[in-house]
């Protein structure tokens, strides 16, 4: 307490005996994958896809990370983490592969023309062009020789050649039957300008190295390690961080340079990382152009996953393919964070994240019924159907926990953000002195919060009391608690569930008869 000493009046501010708690972000995605350039093995914030393609480049042949990151974004996603996989050098004990070159045509702009080498070899040699003084007497001032030298060929004199236009000796028309060149003028309009004498040469640029490959990643490659901070491992040290989806998984699958076995350990592996984060789910991709027989094979044989922190999408999903002009059947995972994000922006993390419309989603891989996802909704397998005038919608809200308490994705992730805001908006209580006064203003603080999400209709009840407690005082917090230094709070809370089953009773009665007894 401070001490008074003159007569006055004086003001201090105090804390207020509630502190409140801010709800986290419950939609940050994290995507692991081949790109064509970017930090290696390093997650790296990427906020839309314009910061995507300058930062780990466009689409390319073979890879779906890029799909799946534009999918993320085009559903409503916003921030997200990308994890490059597949670089050179990624592993020391490999020697770093050589780019092969592309054809390049080198060129350059002397006066007012432009010179461009003709040669179309995976090396091509330097091209050396020599502006020099005309031969002859007297030559005109708009008069000049050019001088071509490439390796391997005799060079080509264009002497006395001019810049009008029209000209039996211009150099345009001097030029057309070159071997090595392609003379064009830089601008069609006014006097051509001449060039001024000199030595220049064509130089091959950097030869662009090859799209990524699947060919040499094991499962290694995807898992990575939490310390070195590869592969999704590293993302252990990314705490925003909620859905997992390694969409690349199956690219090296379709390809042959995985198998099914190496597929289950990658899936089990992220399973496992979301499982020990316990903040977070992964969205798994199942094989590629299965019906729903072999769906339902899969999951309960070689995909038979149980994690309340895992969430399965079937079928694949047809979208456009920059990269080829054509459209190509993808992974779901990308576009289902998307949906996710979505989903919580307009309604809360607490609404189900179904019967939503896929953007950017043309068709789907395998066109399922009603009869058949009765078979695969017990299993966990959440449904992509069409409906005729309805679009294509995400028809399953489950995660692939066989415990009914987990059923519901929208109750799990409900559960990942009231326990991380929790946890956020409490750091003030360590180390206060453990009496009733803390207790009670952890009990304030707790409640208003929970309070709040009932407001949004997050809990269950017409009340808060129905739809939780908070219990922190003496009898949760005894003598022998307070002397090991704890304190301990109990939070029940009651979710809402989603209506899966909206079921209508329809009956026939006669008319005018009252079915109310007098």
């Amino acid at each position: 307490m401070p001490s008074y000493l003159s007569p006055g009046v004086y003001v201090h501010e105090v804390e207020a005996g509630t502190r409140p708690i801010e709800g986290v972000g419950t939609a940050v995605a994290a995507f692991v994958g081949l790109a064509a350039k970017g930090p290696d093995n390093e997650p790296t914030l990427v906020s839309n896809w314009t910061q995507f393609s300058e930062t780990f480049g466009d689409f390319i042949p073979g890879s779906y990370l890029a799909h799946a990151v534009y999918g993320y974004f085009l559903n409503g996603g916003g921030n997200c983490y990308v994890v490059r996989i597949g670089a050179d050098g990624r592993r020391e004990e490999k020697p770093k592969q050589q780019p092969k070159a592309v054809a390049a045509a080198p060129m350059a702009e002397l006066g007012g023309y432009r010179l461009t080498a003709k040669s179309n070899a995976a090396n091509p040699k330097p091209v050396t062009v020599e502006i020099a003084d005309p031969g002859g007497e007297n030559p005109p001032e708009d008069q000049f020789k050019i001088v071509i030298t490439a390796e391997g060929k005799p060079p080509e004199i264009w002497d006395n050649v001019t810049t009008k236009r029209g000209a039996n000796n211009a150099a345009i028309k001097v030029s057309a039957e070159s071997k090595i060149v392609t003379l064009e003028e830089v601008a069609t309009g006014g006097a051509l300008i001449k060039p001024d004498k000199g030595t220049i040469q064509l130089v091959a640029p950097e030869p662009e190295p090859e799209p990524p490959s699947t060919e040499e990643l094991n499962v290694d490659d995807y898992v990575g390690d939490a310390a070195d901070r590869t592969g999704f491992s590293g993302l252990e040290a990314v705490d925003e961080v909620t859905m997992v989806a390694v969409p690349d998984l199956m690219a090296a699958y379709e390809q042959g340079s995985i198998d099914g076995e190496t597929v289950k350990a990658v899936q089990l592996a992220a399973i496992a990382h979301c499982e020990l984060m316990g903040d977070r789910i992964a969205i798994i991709d199942p094989p590629p152009s299965l019906n729903a027989q072999q769906i339902k094979n899969w999951r309960m044989d070689g995909g038979g996953y149980d994690s309340k922190f895992a969430a399965l999408y079937w079928p694949w999903i047809k979208t456009f393919d920059p990269s080829t002009g054509t459209s190509r059947f993808i992974p779901p995972s990308g576009h289902m964070a998307g949906v996710w994000a979505r989903n919580d922006d307009t309604r809360g993390v607490h609404k189900a994240p179904a019967n939503e419309v896929i953007r950017g989603v043309t068709s789907l891989q395998t066109q399922i019924t009603k009869t058949e996802q009765e078979l695969l909704n017990p299993l966990g397998v959440n449904c992509i159907r069409t409906f005729p005038g309805r679009g294509i919608r995400v028809w399953g809200a489950r995660t692939l926990s066989s415990d009914a308490e987990w059923r519901y994705l929208n109750v799990r992730r409900l559960f990942n953000y009231l326990e991380e805001s929790i946890l956020q908006g409490t750091q003030w209580a360590v180390f206060e002195p453990n009496d009733p006064a803390l207790w009670a203003r952890i009990r304030r603080t707790i409640s208003a919060f929970l309070t709040n999400e009932w407001r949004k209709g997050a809990l269950f009840g017409l009340t808060p009391e129905q739809a939780f407690y908070v219990k922190c005082d003496s009898e949760t917090n005894p003598a022998e608690g307070i002397d090991a230094g704890q304190v301990v709070c109990q939070i029940g809370v009651a979710p809402v569930k989603p209506a899966e089953f909206v079921v209508f009773q329809l009956s026939q009665f006669s008319g005018g008869t009252s079915l109310v007894s007098e």
